[in-house]
């Protein structure tokens, strides 16, 4: 019985050094051991896993954005890491994936202050910016909760500080004019609508009736029919019937951002997106920032 077992055992251990040799034919599984320094007996072991790990990599190298990832977690790939002389895996965030967490981070830094922004704290120093800020003015002056005003396609230079502007206007009607205001940051906006759909609905009846809604760095997002359809269609749609307020900040030019609506993965719609500009023409004015870098 003894025998059989050990003769079980050395058979088991033969397949695996089999597969491990099969995979060191592989230049890039042996590139992978070689970088981490992994041990024979756990590249045997872990075989199979450092074998998805090399693919995902492989993924990696011919991938141009997120909406191609092709790895199991989208934007990860299953890393190896030797800790105190023991193979572990952990996610590890490919350079898109880091940009978008850097991005997030940014944002929320930003809302903070974007919350308590004022009209008070607008920097008047930048001639390049003095147009905007006169049209803000205006607008500011002119609204009333009972009439029908354009908003601002305000977009230009990244750091120029449009969404701060359209935050102090925004908080300064809440304030003095009791204004219903919402701010969104569109490609956390469809993340977080992705990730639960039960909120779909809720939320896009609450974006379609708010008295002013800016739709902060459209164009940022990563394009989807779904995205641009469903849901940006939809609540520009209402809003451009119901006659409602709505600003929107982006770092690109309206031609810009109509070139970038049309592509959703890999597949071109120029007439939905025709449709999209058509509804923010409808909505809003369009005035450029070109600035310095307010971010630096």
């Amino acid at each position: 019985m003894e025998k059989m077992k050990l003769t079980l055992s050395e058979k088991v251990e033969r397949e695996l050094e089999k597969d491990l040799q099969d995979s060191l034919k592989n230049p890039e599984f042996c590139k992978l051991i070689k970088r981490i320094k992994i041990k024979k007996d756990d590249a045997k072991k872990y075989n199979s896993i450092l074998l998805d790990t090399v693919e995902e990599l492989h993924n990696c190298s011919e991938c141009k954005g997120l909406f191609m990832c092709k790895n199991k977690v989208k934007g990860y790939v299953n890393y190896p890491n030797l800790e105190n002389g023991s193979l572990k895996f952990i996610y590890m965030p490919c350079k898109y994936q880091k940009e978008l967490i850097k991005q997030v981070e940014e944002k929320a830094s930003d809302l903070n202050e974007l919350k308590t922004a004022r009209m008070k704290d607008i920097d008047l120093s930048d001639k390049k910016r003095l147009k905007a800020i006169k049209w803000i003015k205006d607008f500011y002056d002119r609204y009333e909760k009972i009439n029908s005003l354009k908003g601002l396609y305000l977009h230009g230079s990244f750091g120029s500080g449009k969404t701060y502007l359209l935050a102090c206007l925004l908080n300064e009607l809440s304030i003095k004019k009791n204004a219903n205001i919402e701010i969104v940051y569109f490609p956390e906006l469809l993340r977080n609508m992705k990730e639960d759909f039960s909120l779909v609905e809720d939320k896009l009846n609450y974006l379609e009736n708010v008295d002013i809604l800016l739709i902060d760095d459209i164009g940022a997002e990563s394009v989807t029919v779904w995205g641009r359809d469903e849901i940006l269609g939809t609540i520009l749609q209402y809003r451009m019937n119901h006659k409602l307020t709505t600003f929107f900040t982006s770092n690109l030019t309206i031609e810009e951002l109509e070139h970038h609506l049309s592509i959703a993965k890999g597949s071109e719609d120029k007439v939905k997106a025709r449709r999209i500009i058509e509804r923010i023409k409808q909505l809003t004015e369009d005035i450029e920032i070109v600035s310095e870098n307010r971010r630096k």
